[in-house]
C-alpha cells in the first residue's frame, strides 16, 4: 500500500515512493536506471541508457514552445546507504520502509535519498504531465554521484541539445547555487635515499587538531597537521642535526588532517626536545581558537629502518615547511566564498619516498591550473615529481545569466522576496556538466532536507509543494 498517496503533488510523490522501493546505493543503479528506461518506453518519450547506467530521457516541446531553448533537468540516481545498528533491512536489496511525520517526509531506520529521489521525480513528474506547457525536456539522470561524480564523468552528452541547465537536488529552499569549486588531487612524490646515522630516536607528533572537509571547512583557519609538523621538524633541524625515518598523516585526500607522526634521530636529544615544546608554545598561541587542544610532543621512538640521509631529510623537511596551502584567493564575485585554496590530505612514507597529496580546488579553472603548476615547481626543485589525477571541471559564476535571471524573477513572484544566490567550494555535477556542454547557463536549486546522508534524513512536504510550483512557472516562462 503506498504511503504517500495522500500527499501532493501527487506525480511526484509517486514517482518518489516508487523510485525508494528500488534499491539504489551507489554502485547499485542498474534496477534503478532500468526503471527510468521502463517509464520512458512506456510513454514513447526518446532516451538513451549507457553501460554505466546514465539515462537521458528526452519530451519535445508542447505547443507554442517549439521555438524556446531546450531546458536540462538534472539529479543523480543513486544515494548514501547508512541505516540505525539496529536495522536488518539489507539496503542493497531491499526498498525504503517510508513514513510520514507531519510535514517530513522519512525512511525508518535508514537514509532516505532526498536528494537524488526528489530531483528524478520532479524531472518525471514534468516528463509525465500532459497539461504542462515547457520547452523540449532534456531530462539527465546520472549515476554514482555520491563516490565521485563517476557517473556525469563517464556520460555521452551529444544526445543534448540544451544549455539551460537546472540541477534538482541541492538541499535547501531559497538558495541558488550558481557557481562550484573544480579540483583535482595532486600527488607529490620525493625519492629519498636512505644511510646509517648514529642519534636519539624520536617520535614527534602534532594532533588534537579539528580538521574537517577541505573544502567546506578550508575557511576556517584549522591548523593542518603535516604542515605543521614540518615547522616543527625544521625548528628541530636548526638546533640538531637530524634524519627522517618517516613522517605519516590524514587519512582522507580531502580531509584537513588531525593528526601526524614522525620519527627521526637526532645528535643532540636535550636541544631538540627543547624546540618541541618552544614549538608547541607557539601552535597552543596560534591556533587556541580554531583548535583549542591542539599539541605536539615528543617521545623516546623506536627504529628499525635506516634513516634517510642528510639531503633526503632535508628535501622533505623542506617540502614540508614550504607547500602552499590553505585559503590561496577570495572570490571577488560572491562575498564570503574561496575562490582557490589547496590542502595536503595524506602524507605517507615509504623506503624509497615521501608522498604528500593535495585536494586543490578553484571555481577559476586558470587558478586551479597555477596550483598545480606551484606544486610541480616545488617538487622538481626538490627533486621529485607531480601526478594529477581525478581532475574536474570548476562550474564558473557567470555575471550574465539568463536563466539565473528568469529564476529570481519567478521566485520574487512566488515568495516576495529575492532568493540567496551561493556558490560552493566543493565540486558538484554541475562542474562536470559546465566543461562538457560549452556555454552552460547552470543554476541548482532544491527543498528543505535535513540529516543528509543519515538516518535522520527529512524531507520537507511543504517546501517539495513551492518547489513544484517554482520549477512548472519557470517551464512556463521558459519561451
Amino acid at each position: 500500500m503506498a504511503v504517500l498517496d495522500q500527499l501532493e503533488p501527487k506525480k511526484v510523490f509517486q514517482f518518489f515512493e516508487e523510485m525508494c522501493a528500488i534499491p539504489h546505493g551507489s554502485g547499485n543503479t542498474k534496477a534503478v536506471s532500468d526503471w527510468c528506461a521502463d517509464f520512458a518506453k512506456a510513454r514513447g518519450l526518446e532516451y538513451h541508457q549507457d553501460a554505466a547506467n546514465n539515462i537521458i530521457i528526452i519530451k519535445e516541446a508542447t505547443a507554442g514552445y517549439e521555438q524556446a531553448e531546450p531546458v536540462i533537468l538534472q539529479g543523480h540516481l543513486d544515494m548514501v546507504c547508512e541505516k540505525v545498528p539496529e536495522c536488518a533491512k539489507d539496503m542493497a536489496k531491499e526498498g525504503l520502509d517510508l513514513a510520514v511525520d507531519g510535514d517530513l517526509v522519512l525512511a525508518k531506520g535508514t537514509t532516505l535519498g532526498g536528494d537524488d529521489g526528489i530531483a528524478v521525480a520532479m524531472a518525471m513528474a514534468v516528463l509525465d504531465a500532459d497539461d504542462l506547457s515547457h520547452p523540449r525536456i532534456e531530462a539527465v539522470f546520472t549515476v554514482d554521484e555520491e563516490v565521485g561524480m563517476l557517473g556525469a564523468e563517464a556520460l555521452d552528452v551529444s544526445p543534448l541539445k540544451g544549455r539551460k541547465f537546472l540541477n534538482l537536488d541541492s538541499e535547501a529552499e531559497g538558495i541558488f547555487t550558481v557557481s562550484c569549486a573544480g579540483g583535482n588531487m595532486t600527488k607529490c612524490t620525493l625519492p629519498v635515499r636512505r644511510s646509517d646515522f648514529t642519534g636519539t630516536a624520536l617520535t614527534v607528533t602534532v594532533g588534537g587538531l579539528i580538521g574537517g572537509h577541505s573544502g567546506q571547512e578550508i575557511n576556517k583557519g584549522r591548523g593542518n597537521s603535516s604542515l605543521l609538523l614540518g615547522r616543527v621538524l625544521l625548528a628541530m633541524s636548526q638546533v640538531s642535526e637530524l634524519r627522517l625515518v618517516a613522517a605519516n598523516g590524514g587519512l582522507k585526500d580531502n580531509a584537513i588532517p588531525r593528526e601526524t607522526t614522525a620519527t627521526v634521530l637526532v645528535a643532540d636529544e636535550e636541544k631538540a626536545r627543547a624546540a618541541v615544546e618552544q614549538m608547541d608554545a607557539a601552535v597552543k598561541n596560534e591556533y587556541r581558537v580554531t583548535d583549542p587542544d591542539v599539541f605536539v610532543r615528543v617521545s623516546a621512538g623506536e627504529t628499525g629502518d635506516a634513516p634517510m640521509d642528510a639531503d633526503s631529510t632535508n628535501r622533505c623537511v623542506c617540502f614540508l615547511a614550504c607547500a602552499p596551502n590553505g585559503v590561496q584567493v577570495m572570490s571577488a564575485d560572491i562575498d564570503g566564498l574561496v575562490q582557490t585554496s589547496l590542502n595536503l590530505g595524506v602524507l605517507a612514507t615509504r623506503e624509497d619516498a615521501m608522498m604528500a597529496t593535495f585536494c586543490v580546488r578553484s571555481s577559476v579553472s586558470s587558478q586551479k591550473e597555477m596550483l598545480r603548476a606551484r606544486l610541480t615547481c616545488l617538487a622538481k626543485q626538490l627533486g621529485g615529481k607531480t601526478e594529477v589525477f581525478g581532475d574536474y571541471d570548476a562550474w564558473e559564476y557567470r555575471a550574465d545569466s539568463p536563466l539565473r535571471d528568469l529564476m529570481v524573477e519567478v521566485y520574487k513572484d512566488q515568495y516576495g522576496e529575492a532568493p540567496a544566490i551561493e556558490a560552493i567550494h566543493a565540486g558538484v555535477e554541475c562542474g562536470l556538466f559546465s566543461g562538457k556542454l560549452p556555454g552552460l547557463d547552470c543554476v541548482s536549486i532544491g527543498p528543505d532536507l535535513t540529516e543528509i546522508h543519515t538516518p535522520r534524513e527529512r524531507l520537507s512536504i511543504a517546501s517539495t509543494q513551492r518547489m513544484w510550483k517554482f520549477v512548472v512557472e519557470v517551464l512556463k516562462r521558459s519561451k
